[in-house]
């Protein structure tokens, strides 16, 4: 019977450990220039023992930021950047993907270039908010892309993949969940185009495909991964017939033999229904590759994942913030650090790098 804590491989990525750290965005880069924060080396290498990090969610252009100090992988000096972080995270015999994101219509102008309104399929401003200098703010409405528009945003997503491979890392997730851009066309709440990226699921779902294969001209398909969340609320989302609309997505994506899926199946302190948890089930049955289960998993249930066959992997979020060593904590059944929400988004390197792992609480 397999285990959470037994290597494993999921496309050219071997990993020592099926314990995977989810996108975590912590606010603390370089607001003005994008740049990953002087203190993200040490934080991301304090949590190499994961079997694979998968960084946080990273801007593939200026207009796909949609947070205060949110970093960036759009000019050669964010290559230079994350180059300190992906060799931090290899010196200690950890693997690292880097998340790629655009907010689309969760942003505010004050966050764009030149004050410009955020780009999304339709024109239709969501029920959230955002964080911007003068802290919680409700997000801006968006302006409907052109068919330019878009195809400048693949050739940005492909850029960006570029330069990650350049900075080095081990491969790239696309974020296509959580009710950012890519979310944004595949569901009908949010995409009302009427042009070939509207309407039918197919063109719903255009968009996505066509940054897969950008990015698949630059890194293999088994160094892609994918990010979904087909019942996710998060962000003012829904859809009609999310089985259906995710449904054709997966299948479709079976075709690119991509490294793997990590798939959403909860948020943290939002219900999830029965028929939620149906739906992701289904949704499941036809992935056919590495399959990484995400939301609010425990040791526990993160366990029983692995051994009854539901997961290759399990991508834990906010017990990493606290545990850098959480992998270790799990399989020795160690108390686990309680996280300090006050730190998770903004500050330095408190409630960011002092966390005590097992061997500092001993030596003290």
């Amino acid at each position: 019977m397999t285990t959470l804590y037994e290597p494993s491989k999921f496309g050219a990525t071997d990993t020592k450990n099926r314990v995977f750290m989810a996108p975590l965005t912590r606010n603390r880069a370089v607001h003005e220039t994008d740049n990953p924060g002087d203190l993200a080396a040490e934080y991301y290498q304090q949590r190499a023992t994961a079997g694979l990090i998968i960084t946080e969610a990273t801007q593939i252009n200026p207009e796909g930021k949609g947070y205060v100090a949110t970093p960036g992988i759009y000019k050669e000096e964010h290559i230079e950047a994350w180059k300190k972080i992906t060799d931090s995270v290899h010196e200690k015999g950890g693997k690292i993907f880097i998340q790629l994101w655009h907010v689309g219509r969760i942003s505010h102008v004050s966050l764009q270039p030149n004050g410009q309104q955020p780009l999304a399929p339709s024109a239709i401003q969501a029920d959230a908010e955002t964080f911007t200098l003068d802290g919680p703010t409700p997000v801006s409405e968006p302006v409907s892309m052109t068919e330019q528009q878009i195809k400048q945003t693949v050739e940005d997503y492909q850029t960006a993949a570029s330069y990650a491979k350049r900075a080095g890392f081990d491969g790239v997730e696309i974020h296509a969940a959580n009710g950012y851009l890519i979310d944004q066309f595949l569901r009908d709440n949010t995409n009302k185009r009427s042009d070939a990226y509207g309407g039918e699921i197919k063109n719903r779902a255009r968009f996505l495909f066509e940054v897969v294969e950008a990015i698949l001209e630059i890194w293999s398909a088994d160094k892609v991964g994918i990010r979904l969340s087909p019942t996710g609320a998060f962000n003012d989302m829904q859809d009609s017939n999310p089985l259906e609309t995710f449904g054709y997505v997966i299948e479709k994506l079976n075709s690119y033999n991509l490294a793997y899926l990590h798939m959403v199946e909860r948020f943290p302190g939002m219900e999830s229904s029965k028929q939620d948890l149906e739906t992701i089930n289904k949704l499941r049955a036809i992935w056919q590759g590495f399959y990484i289960a995400n939301g609010e998993y425990d040791k526990s249930r993160g366990e029983t994942a692995i051994a009854s066959g539901h997961a290759d992997a399990v991508a834990f979020g906010r017990p990493f913030i606290a545990n850098p060593d959480l992998p270790e904590r799990l399989e020795k059944n160690a108390d686990l650090n309680e996280p300090d929400q006050e730190t998770f988004y903004g500050g330095s390197a408190e409630g960011y790098i002092d966390y005590p792992t097992l061997k500092d609480q001993k030596a003290a």
